[in-house]
């Protein structure tokens, strides 16, 4: 009886473990998926997704972050806003080198900023299902995907506008480097779908109204050069959503390049910009505020929000 209680309590504490080893919202927030059936060219995880706390040394502003990995089954978790509710709606997409996702430090803490500003936030949970090293897994495959679930997405906050009190026309995303390469393929990928239409959500509109990119990478074809990634140069449009660019010098994982190639597109194609650019600050550091001035982005943002006027 008691060696039969004891393997009864290693088996719970197992599955608490395991049930606290995967990520969940904060409270009174609810995990949506957003596919209503099978999952278009579906990849299966190495292992099952799992939730990982950084350590000293990966620290942020002084404070740890979390990653999420192997991500098979993409969700959308919707954060209405407080107060004044604007109607405007911005779908944040964590970045993470299409590998992990820094869910709190690139996601669930830009929500918690933007629904103070009476901004409803839908933090998008896209596909990363196993790591480059795997080798049937490639990037371009797996940024494929995560463009396949961001279009997805952006056609079912609209299909759901009236219901979460949204304006349709004012529906943007906002991303962060590997994040931020997602941004910009929303932005010029929405006449056609790269999958085939499943339901009919995806007969509704994946225009995003406007874009943010922050840090943005794998953009730029040759470094050093404003030469843009075919992927993305040979699709912009006038029709390419008014765009926040931000990036610093000295960031040694994005490289400057990756958006001043973006930049210089944009101009090219009349397409509304703004672009801050400083010496340094580094990469990867969110909604964080440090000592470096590339962290008073939000403020930026807003600013650029009421300019473009999507508020008032």
């Amino acid at each position: 009886m008691r060696k039969n209680l004891l393997v009864a309590c290693v088996l719970f504490a197992s599955g608490v473990l395991h049930a606290q080893n995967v990520w969940q919202p904060s409270p009174g927030h609810t995990q949506i998926p957003i596919w209503s059936g099978s999952i278009p060219d579906a990849q299966p995880a190495t292992t099952p997704e799992t939730m990982k706390i950084t350590g000293p040394e990966s620290f942020v502003a002084g404070k740890p972050w979390t990653s999420v990995e192997h991500v098979a089954l993409p969700t959308m978790t919707v954060y209405s806003p407080k107060g004044k509710n604007t109607g405007a709606a911005i779908i944040v997409f964590p970045g993470g080198g299409y590998e992990i996702l820094a869910i709190d430090l690139e996601g669930s803490e830009v929500c918690d900023w933007l629904t103070t500003k009476g901004i409803t936030c839908v933090l998008l949970k896209y596909r990363v299902p196993a790591p480059t090293s795997v080798p049937e897994w490639k990037t371009w495959r797996q940024s494929s995907i995560a463009l396949e679930d961001a279009q997805r997405t952006i056609s079912l906050v609209r299909s759901r506008a009236s219901e979460w009190n949204i304006d349709p026309h004012k529906i943007g995303v906002l991303g962060f480097s590997a994040g931020g390469h997602l941004v910009t393929a929303t932005s010029v990928h929405f006449d056609k779908r790269i999958y085939k239409e499943v339901d009919a959500v995806d007969k509704v509109s994946c225009r995003p109204d406007f874009a943010v990119a922050l840090y943005p990478g794998h953009l730029h074809a040759k470094k050093g050069t404003i030469e843009l990634n075919p992927d993305i140069a040979n699709h912009i449009t006038a029709q390419t959503p008014p765009t926040f660019l931000l990036q610093n010098e000295n960031d040694n994982i994005d490289s400057i390049w990756d958006a001043v190639s973006y930049y210089a597109a944009l101009l090219k194609a009349n397409v509304p910009v703004e672009f801050h650019s400083y010496a340094e600050g580094g990469h990867a550091f969110g909604l964080r505020r440090t000592k470096y001035p590339a962290t008073t982005w939000p403020t930026l943002v807003e600013t650029w929000l009421h300019t473009i006027h999507i508020l008032q």
